[in-house]
């Protein structure tokens, strides 16, 4: 076949390096044309794949198939391009499961706004805690077409997919599934926060075992009736609460499995404590609660759910502690890019000296600020969009001291940290849950994150 594989990066290359060791004949399209674009591009066309950089644009002639990386919008011209020709389109997470070998393992699937890196990490460590071979794959890093077609003999995978990937990724069938939570985000490219929440859907077609949904977030149970599902497919929900029959729950710091056992009438499973999760912040819970069910779903045993949890360590930047100065602990959640992720931030403190700020990305934060302010302590501002978050403190905060600091650059980070170690008293947190993306500060939410971590390790113990 005549192949054109839009993008470079992270996918791009190994979709492209895949199908021409298949026999295809390659074509790579790329808007950039950068010192790293070309690096890559040289890399590729020595396994004699043609590369067009700077011309993302045009649909090459006789291509029979676009194979494209997440971060294309639907609406690009080589998109439209391809559909006046009759030429399909897929993801690179379709050509995984289009190139997958007959003994391929089963993918549990998680998907959702916030928290699915640390769902598929968890859910591996649990995996791995029952003495099965696998992996974390998909939009965590690791690429599914790299994954499918090594000679691992993988048992099962953990995969997480993005929007992005599953708008293009119509055949994909897991074994089970999740969304963990549905909020606004990337609506620029998805055009609606429908369009938004349909994608995400895509995950519970043609479930088999479960489809896992978020008992607190209504639209992730609206997902799971509108699917497509294998006959004897199960709705499997998760709560912070009690659970009912069919869920997995909390009951007095225990978590518990009212799902997969023989009555969920009458019984359940012990499973694994609260304090074997770190951390045992109340979305970090759900995020356990959630695994724990597509591990469950796929036969693991209660035992190696808690094994797996009490094995498992949030990546940096993730509600990560810091330091404890003079009696503040310092976190690091720079990771929480979005007003969803922030509240969840938010709501695992008592009392908070929150800084916050960056590139919007047309969020607004009255609810945030609303549902937070009894917690806050003190808040520092930073970034290009902050008169957006003084302006809801005003509103729904106006007794909470508010440093706002006029500047955009690097060196703003440490100045925030010591502004806030200032409001901060002793038993409060100085939490970096930005709420919004870095971009207009840092080259993203890592280096913030790593900004946030020098800045705290400088300082000395405050004089309260």
């Amino acid at each position: 076949m005549r192949i054109t594989v839009a993008g470079l990066g992270v996918s791009g290359v190994p979709a492209a390096r895949a199908l021409a060791g298949l026999g295809a004949t390659v074509t790579v399209v790329n808007g950039s044309d950068g010192e790293r674009q070309r690096a890559e591009a040289a890399e590729l066309e020595a396994l004699g794949v043609t590369v067009r950089l700077g011309d993302g644009d045009t649909l090459p002639e006789g291509t029979e198939l676009v194979v494209t990386t997440p971060g294309w919008k639907p609406t690009s011209p080589l998109f439209r391009a391809a559909e006046q020709a009759g030429v399909p389109v897929w993801g690179d997470v379709e050509l995984a499961w289009r190139l997958r070998r007959p003994d391929a393992p089963p993918w549990l699937a998680v998907t959702g706004t916030n928290g699915k890196t640390t769902t598929v990490r968890m859910l591996a460590a649990i995996l791995e805690a029952e003495g099965l071979r696998t992996a974390a794959v998909g939009n965590i890093g690791v690429p599914l077409v790299d994954v499918v077609l090594s000679d691992e003999p993988y048992d099962v995978l953990a995969v997480e997919l993005s929007s992005y990937q599953l708008h293009w990724a119509p055949s994909v069938r897991p074994h089970s599934a999740t969304v963990l939570n549905l909020a606004p985000d990337h609506l620029d490219w998805h055009g609606s926060m429908a369009a938004y929440a349909a994608d995400k859907g895509r995950i519970y077609e043609g479930n088999t075992v479960a489809c896992v949904y978020n008992a607190a977030d209504g639209a992730t149970e609206d997902l799971v009736r509108r699917a497509d599902v294998e006959e004897g497919c199960r709705a499997i929900g998760f709560t912070l609460g009690t659970p009912g029959p069919s869920q997995l729950g909390v009951v007095e710091g225990i978590l518990v499995d009212r799902a997969f056992v023989a009555n969920r009438q009458q019984q359940a499973q012990e499973l694994a404590e609260v304090a074997d999760i770190t951390p045992a912040a109340p979305h970090n819970i759900a995020n356990a609660l959630a695994a724990a069910a597509l591990a469950r779903a796929f036969g693991v045993r209660p035992t190696a759910v808690r094994d797996g949890l009490r094995a498992f360590h949030p990546d940096a930047h993730r509600i990560q502690h810091i330091a404890d100065i003079g009696g503040v602990a310092y976190v690091d959640d720079s990771k929480a890019t979005n007003t969803h992720a922030a509240e969840a931030s938010l709501a695992a403190y008592e009392h908070i000296v929150w800084i916050a700020g960056g590139l919007a990305k047309g969020a607004t934060f009255d609810e945030l600020v609303r549902k937070s302010a009894a917690r806050l302590r003190g808040v520092v501002l930073i970034g290009a969009d902050r008169a957006l978050i003084r302006e809801a403190l005003a509103r729904h905060a106006p007794d909470v001291p508010v440093v706002d600091l006029d500047r955009t650059d690097t060196g703003a980070m440490p100045e925030a940290v010591r502004e806030a170690a200032r409001l901060a008293e002793p038993g409060d947190t100085v939490l970096l849950a930005p709420a919004c993306a870095s971009m207009d500060m840092f080259v993203n939410y890592t280096k913030r994150g790593d900004a946030f971590a020098d800045a705290v390790r400088e300082l000395t113990a405050p004089d309260h």
